[in-house]
């Protein structure tokens, strides 16, 4: 059984009623729900908690970390950013979702701004499968369709994906990389974009079908990492005579 922490910064949820009428027990909680009813064992964890909820302790009893967060990136303590990234480095699995493409964590592991363009127009979000043999998209149709979501748009900027899995259009043109995968270090990240807060997106079946197949794919392998630094030689090696 996998083990899974959803974390979320559960800011929204405190000060904005159209939010709390959206997902009445958080988004964290709205995504726990979906997810108890597969063989994960599921936490959760926020910002408010000590440590963030991510303690020495959680993280090394964690697989694979979900990660959602909006307004309130900074007040996420480098200690802890730094404690996940070498949790990742070390095989645990991330899923970084929506507004969390700004989060310490994702840009620390992507290198890059991680910035782009956005809008709130209650607009269609259409989200192509252009990687259908992937396993993220196992049982997902062509696309999937949200009738209202917020936009991204390109430029991301991001590192190119290892993968790209799936492209958004959005009904004022833009096109967005919104499903795309990296290894750092022995761990497995996958980007996905859809989850404004104010929209009842993860209550979708195909949205949570993303997940929940990003979370098996992201699982660890059951390798150690390399060990680096000076080495000792596996074979003698022969001194070499000076020439005079």
């Amino acid at each position: 059984m996998l083990n899974v922490t959803i974390w979320n910064e559960n800011r929204h949820e405190q000060k904005n009623e159209k939010v709390r009428e959206v997902y009445p027990e958080g988004i964290h909680g709205a995504i726990a729900s979906f997810l108890g009813q597969e063989d994960f064992k599921v936490k959760t964890a926020t910002l408010d908690e000590e440590q963030h909820g991510l303690t020495d302790e959680v993280l090394k009893k964690t697989d694979v970390l979900l990660w959602w967060g909006h307004i309130a990136h900074e007040e996420v303590s480098d200690e802890v950013v730094d404690r996940v990234k070498q949790r990742v480095l070390d095989g645990m699995g991330l899923i970084v979702l929506h507004s969390g493409h700004f989060s310490k964590i994702f840009k620390t592991l992507m290198g890059t701004s991680c910035d782009l363009k956005w809008r709130e127009a209650d607009e269609k979000e259409r989200i192509w499968i252009i990687n259908p043999g992937h396993p993220i998209t196992n049982g997902l149709g062509e696309y999937i369709e949200l009738e209202r979501e917020e936009m991204y748009g390109e430029h991301f900027d991001i590192p190119a994906p290892d993968e790209l899995v799936m492209v958004s259009w959005f009904e004022g043109g833009e096109v967005f990389r919104s499903g795309c995968t990296y290894k750092r270090g022995n761990g497995k990240v996958f980007y996905f974009r859809p989850g404004h807060e104010t929209y009842p997106t993860y209550y979708n079946k195909d949205v949570q079908k993303v997940i929940i197949n990003a979370i098996k794919w992201a699982s660890p392998v059951n390798y150690e990492r390399p060990v680096y630094g000076n080495a000792k030689p596996l074979e003698t090696i022969k001194e070499t005579e000076e020439i005079s």
